[in-house]
């Protein structure tokens, strides 16, 4: 059934009251918000796993509850942070969204963006041999978590595939992220190798894999989760949900500490509404030489006094990075 439009007035009526309703938990600690079940008072939550209207919270001891959203509070998603209140044994009621801090999207083929999942730390983008790696689609990845506000870091998968003849075409090939400071890991998820370096990585954060598929994201997932059977397990009891948790967007705890998203609405990937301005942003090593061109409107492609191509030409700039954004900053012309 289709959602009943909402006047202007209804929807400030609404924002208001969930602005109210999160006021109200700011003010009380949260070691103190601990009601009765069935008191109807607001605890803090957040959101594990979403199956349409159906959601699985946990509170602030960890455990689970079969929660349902009330329409008109919007779309809460994996790793929102919600102010919810009890209904019965084990059941409740998400009655407001709390601030994101971040939240990673996705456009539809409609063009309108896609909440997936909220409060993300960092993008970990895997790549493998096998399929051949896409630096179009990395920076793709890069460009989006820098306008999302989130950290990145480039993950090898496969590293036991990565014969001596290959290994020093991918190191000249992918060098230069490391450069400009993103954290490149080598790993195996079959041979376990590299696997502590990556979990350093997302000690203590909040991770979602993200990657072509056929790069190992599943392996992956499952050696760093040795328990992830568990979870699935007490998820599908506490929610009511089933096993529609291995298809949805699904947030795990890892052993060692921080969590990981795994999400299967990002395996294929399109950058949302960027304008060329969002898109400088996302090329970090630009920073010092956007602003810098002889014409304010310069598109960084054959202008003279183009600082871009300047740096490209000192060896500042990687030209494949170049070639990637000018490409990128075309598709978003064509779109417009």
């Amino acid at each position: 059934m289709a959602r009943r439009r909402l006047t202007q007035q209804q929807r400030r009526r609404i924002a208001a009251q969930q602005q109210g309703r999160r006021n109200r938990l700011r003010e009380v600690a949260v070691e103190t918000l601990q009601p009765a079940a069935g008191s109807g008072a607001d605890r803090p939550g957040r959101v594990i796993t979403r199956h349409g209207q159906h959601l699985a919270v946990a509170d602030t001891g960890g455990d689970l509850f079969h929660c349902l959203s009330r329409q008109s509070i919007g779309d809460p998603v994996c790793g929102d942070r919600v102010a919810w209140h009890p209904t019965g044994e084990g059941q409740g009621v998400v009655t407001a969204i709390l601030e994101r801090r971040s939240v990673l999207t996705r456009p539809t083929y409609g063009g309108i963006d896609k909440p997936l999942a909220a409060n993300i730390d960092q993008l970990v983008v895997v790549l493998a041999v096998e399929p051949e790696p896409s630096a179009y689609l990395l920076d793709q990845y890069l460009v989006a978590a820098a306008n999302f506000g989130i950290d990145a870091v480039i993950l090898f998968n496969k590293s036991d595939l990565i014969d001596g003849a290959r290994r020093p075409a991918l190191e000249r090939y992918f060098a230069h992220y490391r450069h400009i400071g993103y954290p490149l890991i080598e790993a195996s998820a079959r041979s376990e190798h590299g696997l502590d370096s990556l979990r350093s990585h997302l000690r203590g954060r909040t991770s979602i894999l993200v990657g072509q598929s056929g790069v190992g994201k599943s392996s992956l997932i499952n050696a760093l989760l040795p328990d992830i059977e568990v979870q699935i397990g007490q998820l599908s009891a506490a929610s009511g949900l089933g096993r529609h948790t291995t298809s949805t967007t699904t947030l795990y705890h890892l052993s060692e500490g921080g969590d990981l998203i795994d999400s299967p609405g990002v395996r294929s990937f399109r950058l949302g509404r960027l304008d060329v301005r969002m898109l400088e942003r996302g090329f970090r090593e630009f920073g010092g030489f956007i602003g810098h061109c002889r014409f304010s409107n310069c598109s960084h492609d054959h202008e003279p006094g183009c600082a871009l191509l300047a740096a490209c030409a000192e060896q500042k700039i990687h030209p494949q990075r170049l070639d990637n954004f000018r490409h990128m900053a075309a598709a978003l012309a064509q779109q417009r």
